[in-house]
């Protein structure tokens, strides 16, 4: 037996595994920008930074993951927003400084690798980089028999993004008394709470992932496998318009309403001695959120601080602004309210 055959015997198919990325060359074919070097398969992916665009670059990079998504996703057999998913939570984290993606990697860890999953979770990817123009450069495939349980994965990818140095948003610097709180829609969870629901929706209320609920468009499956939105490109539009070079910042700060929800997001782009006062009502909440408040016996702090409950991106803007910046948002698509105000005090997120 050759070696390469008790390694497969042992659990890891290098052979598979080649064929399988054989494919990948015209899968990221579309998510190629100007910038990107090489070609897919080397040690390290490669890109030229233009400084001609970008005078004084700084790089902005962030990691992350799907979390418990993941066991939606198993349950569902449904691999292909995964992916997505992820680049798009990325986008949103470094959108927040007021940077632009440049390129993105990814990592997949798994006992046995599937070529169809691994298909659909790649594609992912790709459009999602793509949507995003955002290159993806290169990535990992990690075969670990008996590391995780059959048909079961982890997923996790890199970000690298790119502001100009005098364009960087810094919240406790910019943010002022009586700016105004805009709140964009999210699609539903996003990548974040996922644990709580499923104790939720599964465990407490017995749902099923084919169950019709009142409100939801498709199935309970079909609802929590929604695409977390990206907010990037909105963002950039908007920055560049109401964020001129040599005059004051219309749009003080960015708050991706990820893990830890409005509690713990807001504060991090606010002055100590400012609160954001949050008013609970004045957006729309989505009825899966509903669903969750009101079945769940989870206390109205607690639900605003592990959920997004319809809000996926804030924004701190200036209040003469306020109206012109909110009637950009619904021009480009997206749903959006205003949904509070910074006032005097100790740096907290308030929910009245």
């Amino acid at each position: 037996m050759s070696t390469q055959k008790a390694y497969a015997a042992a659990g890891v198919d290098i052979d598979l595994g080649n064929k399988v990325k054989a494919t990948l060359p015209g899968l990221l074919a579309s998510t190629r920008r100007p910038g990107v070097l090489g070609k897919v398969g080397g040690f390290g992916g490669l890109f030229a930074l233009d400084t001609k665009r970008t005078p004084k670059p700084i790089l902005v990079s962030s990691v992350d993951g799907v979390g418990t998504k993941l066991k939606i996703a198993f349950a569902t057999g449904r691999h292909d927003t995964i992916g997505e998913d992820l680049v798009n939570h990325c986008v949103n984290d470094i959108a927040v400084l007021g940077a632009e993606p440049l390129f993105f990697l990814d990592y997949l860890g798994t006992g046995k690798l599937e070529p169809a999953v691994f298909t659909q979770i790649l594609s992912g990817f790709a459009r999602g980089c793509a949507a995003n123009h955002c290159a993806l450069v290169g990535g990992e495939t990690a075969q670990m028999p008996g590391f995780y349980q059959p048909g079961e994965y982890d997923v996790s990818g890199t970000i690298v993004g790119v502001v100009d140095k005098s364009k960087i948003l810094n919240g406790p610097k910019s943010v002022r008394r009586r700016d105004v709180i805009l709140g964009i829609a999210s699609s539903g969870l996003h990548t974040n709470g996922y644990s709580l629901a499923r104790t939720i929706l599964f465990d407490q209320l017995k749902l099923k992932l084919n169950s019709k609920v009142q409100g939801f468009e498709g199935t309970l499956g079909d609802e929590l496998m929604k695409v977390h939105v990206s907010y990037g490109r909105l963002t950039q539009s908007l920055l560049s318009k109401y964020n001129l070079t040599g005059k004051p910042r219309n749009i003080r700060a960015l708050a991706h309403i990820t893990g830890g929800g409005f509690i713990d997001n807001i504060p991090r782009i606010l002055p100590t001695k400012l609160d954001a006062v949050v008013r609970v009502g004045s957006w729309d909440v989505p009825p899966l959120f509903q669903l969750l408040r009101d079945r769940g016996g989870v206390d109205q702090t607690e639900l605003h601080q592990v959920f997004n409950m319809g809000i996926g991106m804030c924004l701190v803007v200036a209040p003469d602004k306020a109206d012109a910046i909110l009637r950009s948002i619904l021009k480009s698509g997206f749903q959006a309210w205003a949904v509070g105000e910074v006032l005097a005090g100790t740096g907290i997120c308030r929910l009245v």
